[in-house]
């Protein structure tokens, strides 16, 4: 593994400690790696990384300047970063440049670090949570245009980008996924297009993310992963779709939630956040369950996230820092 820059471990470790201070969120081993990856690319693996248009982004800015503050001392920092659907378990590290894709860390328990996911912030689509780790990620980014190449170009030029491609593959196998020599369409294959098993015993949510609670819900909730997207997609939005079903369904959440069981609040919760679409309606609904829910199951950290969230959804920029 390349070393460390001077001065690295200090920084990171104020980004821990500002991070567990503001956010309550504790950050895992494999971001510091991402961070260490970034600063060991020499001047054309970083143009390749440019090429693919990923950038760190979000909480990766803290790298930078760990005591950076929000430009607007009236928006919450815990806001920056977070597009207008991210869940609050959700903590982008990197931007992936068209429709408004991003990646995030996960926090099912709302204090560790449980994978990675990612979503076209401006496109339909659920959640893609195949890879636990910020490399994995790139990783897999590498790999599709690796295949994707193919349909775009031919002879010397295709020969020369995937040269560079294999370049910076070379710097993340230097940190990570240096034990899958597959390249291309036949890492895809095995490491990538396979949903994992990882929430199944988690209530299913619209975004694909799963409610991480013991208790019982209500909709025909399944364990997640083990429903069909669609079939389940039509199964909810009659109640979400109707004013009065929605009413009553929100009713029955708080009612649980007050008896001890904040399960159908959770993922309730994070169906109308996923759905919300700039509807305040829907927008309230949602903060007032998740917060009820994260208190319920003990999970401050995602309770504060949800509420900064709330007062700031329809923010200009997500740049706050």
């Amino acid at each position: 593994m390349p070393e460390q820059r001077t001065g690295t471990a200090e920084r990171h470790a104020a980004v821990r400690e500002r991070v567990d201070r503001d956010w309550g969120l504790e950050l895992p081993e494999c971001l510091f790696r991402y961070d260490s990856f970034l600063a060991s690319l020499d001047p054309d693996q970083a143009r390749v990384l440019t090429d693919l248009e990923l950038s760190p982004f979000g909480i990766s800015d803290l790298f930078a300047d760990p005591g950076a503050a929000p430009s607007d001392a009236d928006v919450d920092v815990r806001a920056h970063g977070r597009f207008y659907r991210d869940p609050p378990e959700f903590l982008t590290f990197m931007h992936g440049g068209s429709d408004g894709l991003h990646f995030g860390l996960w926090f099912a328990d709302g204090r560790t670090c449980s994978g990675v996911a990612s979503y076209y912030n401006n496109d339909a689509g659920e959640l893609d949570m195949t890879s636990s780790t910020p490399l994995e990620a790139v990783r897999a980014r590498i790999e599709m245009s690796c295949r994707d190449m193919h349909d775009y170009y031919e002879g010397d030029e295709l020969a020369e980008r995937l040269q560079r491609l294999a370049g910076l593959r070379d710097a993340v196998t230097a940190f990570e996924t240096g034990d899958r020599p597959k390249v291309g369409v036949a890492y895809l294959k095995k490491h990538v297009f396979v949903w994992p098993p990882i929430f199944d015993d988690s209530a299913t949510t619209l975004d694909r993310g799963g409610a991480l609670a013991d208790g019982e819900t209500v909709l025909g909730r399944p364990g997640q992963n083990r429903t069909d997207p669609a079939t389940f997609a039509r199964a909810v939005f009659p109640t979400l779709d109707d004013a009065e079903k929605l009413a009553a369904a929100v009713e029955e959440a708080r009612r649980r939630c007050a008896d001890g069981d904040p399960a159908e609040a959770l993922a309730l919760g994070r169906d109308l956040h996923w759905t919300s679409g700039f509807d305040e309606v829907r927008e309230a609904y949602a903060h007032e369950l998740l917060a009820a829910a994260y208190q319920a199951l003990d999970r401050p950290a995602l309770a504060g996230i949800a509420d900064a969230h709330h007062r700031h959804r329809r923010i200009t920029s997500v740049q706050v820092l």
